[in-house]
């Protein structure tokens, strides 16, 4: 058997840059609690000016200000894997996801079918890079020594077991799969390569360290099986794209699209199905939904294709209302195993926030401070005044302002709040501060995609 590990060693990243237009530019991943963001990682626009993984948010912003951030969501990344999985699925059936971002695939009994090794390479590379995602490819006799190789190379196919010693002899202790603690302690004995610690005596080393190591060991050399759990893609397929700006036309919509019918395509493609006929649905907030039919003349999953007779419907309809980037939930594509699986495919949009729904928030002192601030309509204009704090009674307790809170959500979303002239702050402007604040609210969602925008892709 021959396995072959893919390795994605910027899984994350990539998984950003692919729904952004300007990919050149500089893009930093931020982790970490609100208080001390860091950077998890870079992309080479930005290491370009400086930025290293592993810099706080604020040492970065003071090389430079010129670059984007986005958050590190090891959610995403997971879906992405699944994504991959599924893709790889229709070139294997044993598919294995049992190291963190890569994969496993059995490749000797694909051979037949996709012809020699170096023109199978060359196609799952050329998919792969369609798809937006960085790799490293090797093979190797075992899924575990094909995982390690993948470390420190890329292309390399080594296909007997004495080869493989030969290139595992090489490789420094750090790469090999251990736990840090147990690499650190094989560096300070002198042992920095797989070589020098298979001349060890086995009784001495399952003395020193444990069980584990000599585990990894025998999954190297081939001696000890590893055990898979085999990927099956789901029935449903979901994914989600967010978009950072306001779109006022079709034409900012295609590039989402395009990417959401190439990751239909792909995933279709691991399933060996195809679709015939699928809806695209405009969803707004405040008015019924627009809807887009595409038909075929038969099942289909060429990604240009469909991406092609989107556009063309698209083109022909005029949205009612534009979109707005306030939340964007899930795009999810439901694809059922059928002979020719009809597709609908949802774009949420939300109008502009006009006046209909901007709302001002007053003030109200009262002991309980998740109802110090009630959403009433605008009557004047909305204006930061003077403080007007009632004055303080030395025969009074009022609360500790410790125990206000700055901010509430309002009844009625969405609220962009400038808190207007009232019955208890005739002045306007927020009583406990002496500048105007801005409070945000979102509605509850009603189902599991949820009310904002968003493009979708659902296929029943």
């Amino acid at each position: 058997m021959l396995w072959a590990c893919i390795l994605f060693p910027q899984l994350a990243m990539d998984g950003v840059l692919r729904h952004r237009a300007d990919a050149d530019s500089p893009l930093a991943l931020l982790a970490g609690p609100a208080q001390r963001r860091v950077l998890q990682a870079v992309n080479p626009a930005a290491r370009a000016i400086g930025l290293r993984p592993g810099q706080s948010l604020i040492a970065a912003q003071a090389l430079s200000q010129d670059f984007a951030t986005a958050d590190y969501n090891p959610v995403e990344i997971e879906h992405w894997q699944q994504l991959l999985a599924a893709c790889a699925y229709g070139f294997s059936s044993q598919v294995s996801l049992h190291y963190p971002r890569c994969l496993l695939m059995e490749v000797h009994s694909c051979l037949s079918l996709f012809g020699p090794w170096p023109r199978f390479e060359a196609r799952l590379r050329e998919e792969l890079s369609a798809l937006g995602f960085r790799h490293r490819i090797t093979v190797a006799p075992n899924p575990a020594a094909a995982r390690i190789l993948a470390n420190v190379h890329n292309g390399l196919v080594i296909t007997d077991a004495d080869a493989l010693r030969q290139a595992l002899d090489r490789l420094p202790v750090q790469h090999l799969g251990f736990s840090r603690e147990a690499a650190t302690a094989f560096s300070r004995m002198g042992l920095r390569n797989l070589a020098r610690i298979l001349a060890q005596p086995r009784d001495s080393l399952s003395r020193r360290f444990p069980a584990e190591v000599l585990v990894q060991l025998d999954r190297l050399l081939g001696i000890r099986p590893l055990a898979l759990d085999f990927h099956r893609p789901p029935d449903v397929f979901e994914q989600r794209i967010e978009l950072n700006f306001d779109v006022k036309s079709h034409q900012a919509l295609l590039f989402p699209l395009r990417r959401l019918t190439a990751d239909l395509a792909a995933y279709l493609a691991g399933r060996d199905s195809g679709v015939q006929r699928f809806v695209l649905h405009l969803e707004h907030r405040a008015m019924a939904d627009s809807q887009v039919q595409v038909g075929l003349l038969r099942a289909e999953r060429d990604a240009s294709m469909l991406f092609e007779l989107t556009r063309d419907r698209l083109e022909q309809l005029q949205l009612p209302a534009q979109c707005w980037p306030c939340a964007w939930p899930p795009a999810i594509c439901r694809v059922l195993p059928l002979n020719a699986a009809s597709c609908s495919m949802n774009v949420r949009s939300s109008p502009c926030p006009g006046s209909n729904c901007v709302n001002a928030c007053a003030h109200a002192w009262v002991m309980r401070p998740y109802m110090a601030l009630v959403p009433v309509p605008i009557t004047g204009p909305s204006v930061p005044g003077p403080l007007n704090r009632p004055s303080r009674n030395r025969s009074r307790r009022f609360v500790p302002a410790g125990y206000w809170r700055s901010l509430n959500h309002c009844a009625r979303p969405p609220c962009t709040s400038l808190p207007a002239p009232n019955a208890s702050n005739p002045a306007g402007g927020m009583a406990t501060m002496s500048a105007a604040t801005t409070t945000l609210s979102r509605r509850a969602a009603a189902s599991a995609a949820g009310p904002f925008a968003s493009s979708a892709a659902k296929a029943l």
